[in-house]
């Protein structure tokens, strides 16, 4: 296994690929090959027909710390941003993420900072540790947010709650995020494998072709008018081919 490789994990298992962060001794702080490593899984996992979930999370007691900082050397940090060698592979990770085939979840174990948080965000479904800590700290730090934070959070939470997390730059944890809406479901670290099995079983046994259907509705309803997104929805069809079989008992 190679230094990249090493860097994330990857299971499949029936449907579902599990992505894991492995740098538990730097809290999973994202680096560049890191990031390239997590857009290949990724894609890999979309291209694969048999698959039809995709959860990341993070070894040991954090999603991820955010960005390794120490990674960037000594490139020096113009206006807040940390530059294309991490904004390229992100941004790629999170288009696959939000606009990619599969439901994506992120299981959110532990902290989950700023960049990693941008990486939740941009997942359909975020599950959390109740003990878990998340933020967005990039005022504290002087940055700016460029893989979604400042797009994707209002979206979660509505604008006043997101002004408020990240204008204070403070903490949340995995209780408080499911009961403002950035986490879907909230449950005791011990169990959080658990509740994402729970949810990942609800998910799959819904109809792929209606999975898919929505998956492309939500994301237009995200980036389109009222009006918009209710003539996209009528206008537009999709290839659902179970629907006899699942009604057929109501006949």
């Amino acid at each position: 296994m190679d230094a990249v490789e090493s860097e994330i994990l990857v299971e499949r298992t029936g449907a579902v690929t599990t992505i894991t962060l492995n740098r538990p001794d730097a809290l999973n702080a994202l680096t560049p090959t890191m990031l390239v490593a997590l857009d290949a899984a990724v894609g890999e996992a979309n291209a694969d027909i048999d698959q039809r979930i995709v959860v990341i999370t993070g070894e040991g007691r954090a999603f991820s710390a955010g960005v390794d900082l120490k990674a960037l050397g000594d490139r020096q940090l113009v206006d807040g941003v940390v530059g294309d060698i991490l904004d390229v592979p992100a941004r790629a990770l999170t288009d696959k993420l939000a606009n990619g085939r599969l439901v994506s979840i992120a299981q959110v174990n532990g902290f989950c900072f700023t960049g990693a948080l941008e990486i939740a965000l941009a997942c359909d479904l975020m599950v959390v540790a109740e003990e878990a800590t998340l933020a967005d700290t990039h005022a504290k730090f002087g940055l700016r947010p460029t893989w979604g934070m400042s797009q994707r959070l209002p979206a979660a939470v509505g604008f006043t709650t997101a002004r408020e997390l990240s204008l204070t730059a403070r903490s949340v944890k995995g209780r408080e995020a499911a009961e403002i809406g950035l986490a879907c479901r909230s449950a005791p670290r011990d169990d959080l494998d658990a509740a994402t099995d729970r949810l990942i079983e609800q998910i799959l046994g819904n109809s792929a072709g209606s999975l898919a259907a929505y998956k492309d509705l939500f994301g237009i309803a995200e980036q389109q008018s009222l009006a918009d997104g209710l003539a996209y929805e009528a206008g537009t069809n999709y290839p659902i081919g179970d629907t006899d079989e699942r009604l057929a008992a109501f006949r």
